[in-house]
């Protein structure tokens, strides 16, 4: 139990630190790895694809590229409000267990700025009780007096989804 707290906890340390693009949903301010992201773009027509989770919106054409969109507001089960010319949708490459990276789209309220966080800043992901899933959150940083929380964007959307989703172009 010791040693995978320790795990935990230095994997924290070890990749929580650096660039993060800091975004908002609501009132609430996130970091994603700026190496992680690829791309910011305009929601465009998103297509509908049946039988996905509630929060994976469809797929979008980007240049090409077909890419599942999810809403992380959803997906973090949010609120729902009206999408302001700020919505924007975050393309980021996600790595799966298989060694698969393929793009997502995340559509967020607005984006923020890419923010240089030091390790000092970054306080380890609070205990909710053994009800809570977590493993999503790298930490918790403080920024220019606010708390971002730093996302594992690989964590947040789920691999099955993405299986899902990548299958039927891989054909």
């Amino acid at each position: 139990m010791a040693t995978e707290v320790a795990e935990q906890a230095n994997p924290t340390q070890r990749t929580a630190t650096g660039k993060y693009l800091t975004f908002t949903l609501g009132s609430e301010s996130y970091g994603i790895a700026v190496l992680k992201v690829r791309e910011i773009i305009r929601v465009p027509d998103i297509t509908a694809v049946p039988q996905m989770p509630v929060y994976v919106k469809g797929v979008i054409n980007l240049r090409g590229k077909v890419i599942p969109v999810a809403d992380l507001r959803v997906k973090f089960q949010l609120a729902n409000v009206q999408d302001t010319e700020r919505t924007c949708i975050v393309v980021v490459q996600v790595k799966l267990a298989s060694g698969a990276q393929p793009l997502v789209g995340l559509i967020v309220d607005s984006v923020e700025e890419v923010a240089n966080i030091p390790p000092a800043d970054i306080e380890p992901t609070p205990d909710f009780g053994t009800e809570l899933e977590t493993d999503y959150i790298l930490g918790m940083a403080k920024v220019k007096g606010m708390v971002k929380t730093l996302l594992d964007i690989d964590k947040v959307v789920a691999a099955e989804t993405l299986a899902a989703l990548s299958a039927p172009g891989a054909k």
